[in-house]
């Protein structure tokens, strides 16, 4: 079969390796979405934390059932169905208290272990979400959403909060459809204006602010000078991450979705002040896969505007360097098999 290989920062390689053996408690699938992710923007940058080279990128998938092996769990040749792409250990101090996502041992398809940009997969079966009525662009988008489901039910967000995201791309967009879904007032926040245009047009969002140098003094007049109860920074950017500090209202909480390869730092007496809950959030959990599912099958969030970029596998490489161009407006690439 064919795969793409990121052999080292700044180079895809295309390579020929045998069609992947059955294995025990595995199906094996065709891959036919793959969701181009910050992560394999960054790790294409050298810039992935939890990252070695060479890997074969893709974690947001949408596969069909050519095999399902000798624990079928219901799946059938020709389904289709998402990727749980979190391999846990099982038996760690997070897995044992139900916090998979931050497995000691994780191995994240794609970033740990190398994923599906390639032909064919052996999966376990339990990794095989279906999800009827979706499709497999949907299918392929569940991933990103649920990161931004995930944070937001780790922030305890709700109806009589105020929540301010940083960061629209597509993780901080899954964030905002979330936030909304808690009855939260919504402020979405970002440096490019066709991002804030995005959501305004699609997501019908409360507030936009353009963050430049008055964006402190517009966030003081859009809140009457109480800041956000919650802020999420989903912008990847270590000094947006330490300047979100001073978004956060007295008693309010901050969630670094964001992930970096760098020190965050923050001066403590105002942090102590507030008496800041400050939350990381990493992966998702199955609970957050089956809310998106739900959500995406009750057409409750929006998902068909998210993907600007659409390329057949076969061009992948030749494209995957315009997408990092601020001005070619990608919010999602979907690569199609």
């Amino acid at each position: 079969m064919q795969q793409i290989v990121l052999t080292e920062p700044f180079s895809l390689q295309w390579s020929t390796v045998p069609d992947p053996e059955p294995q025990p408690d595995h199906a094996l699938v065709r891959i036919r979405r793959i969701g181009i992710c910050g992560t394999d923007l960054h790790a294409y940058r050298g810039r992935q934390p939890f990252f070695t080279y060479p890997r074969v990128l893709g974690h947001e998938l949408a596969v069909e059932i050519l095999e399902p092996g000798d624990n079928p769990q219901g799946l059938a040749p020709g389904d289709h169905c998402v990727v749980l792409p979190y391999l846990e250990c099982g038996t760690c101090i997070a897995c044992r208290r139900g916090k998979t996502n931050c497995c000691v041992q994780m191995q994240v398809l794609g970033v740990h272990t190398d994923g599906g940009m390639c032909e064919f997969l052996s999966l376990p079966t339990d990794r095989l979400l279906p999800a009827a009525g979706l499709t497999l662009e949907q299918m392929a988008l569940v991933e990103n959403q649920c990161i931004g489901a995930h944070a937001v039910h780790r922030s305890g967000l709700s109806a009589a909060d105020t929540a301010l995201i940083v960061g629209a791309g597509p993780i901080g967009l899954g964030v905002v459809q979330f936030a909304q879904a808690t009855g939260a007032r919504v402020i979405v926040a970002d440096i490019a204006e066709s991002k804030l245009d995005f959501c305004q047009n699609h997501l019908d969002i409360d507030q936009v602010l353009l963050v430049d140098e008055d964006f402190p003094e517009r966030l003081q007049e859009a809140t009457q000078g109480d800041l956000a109860t919650v802020v999420f920074d989903a912008t990847g950017h270590p000094a947006s991450m330490e300047a979100g500090f001073a978004h956060v209202a007295h008693g309010g909480t901050y969630v670094l979705v964001s992930l970096v390869q760098s020190d965050i730092t923050f001066w403590d007496p105002e942090f102590h002040k507030r008496e800041i809950a400050l939350l990381s959030s990493r992966n998702a959990s199955r609970r957050d896969f089956e809310q998106v599912i739900a959500a995406m099958q009750h057409k409750r969030i929006v998902t068909e505007p998210l993907i600007t970029h659409r390329t057949p596998f076969t061009q992948v490489v030749s494209d995957f360097e315009s997408w990092l161009e601020p001005a070619a407006g990608v919010i999602k690439a979907m690569a199609h098999l």
